[in-house]
């Protein structure tokens, strides 16, 4: 597959960044060189390999999945510019 300048340009839109035109031409070289990496990585054989999750043979760290409070409420309140009776005050924008 390759990528040409309106392609690139479009890309470029899509992504929002302001791509000058005379940029355009080395940014269709990078988009090729890197789905031609792509291309490199999908001939690789990788049918029986396990998925890691790390370069090194180890288990995750599990917790036990539990919903609590966080009983951290007067912390997180010292951060308002104003709190009270325990919770965030903010001005009335609805008349």
């Amino acid at each position: 597959m390759s990528i040409d300048l309106e392609t690139a340009a479009k890309v470029a839109k899509l992504a929002r960044i302001r791509v000058e035109e005379a940029a355009l031409p080395a940014l269709a070289q990078e988009f090729n060189t890197i789905l031609g990496f792509i291309e490199q990585l999908n001939a690789v054989d990788v049918e029986g390999v396990e998925p890691m999750t790390s370069v090194t043979p180890m288990r995750l760290k599990r917790r036990a999945d539990v919903v609590t409070d966080g009983n951290r409420q007067a912390e997180i309140l010292s951060n308002a510019p104003d709190a009270r009776e325990g919770f965030f005050a903010v001005p009335k924008v609805v008349e």
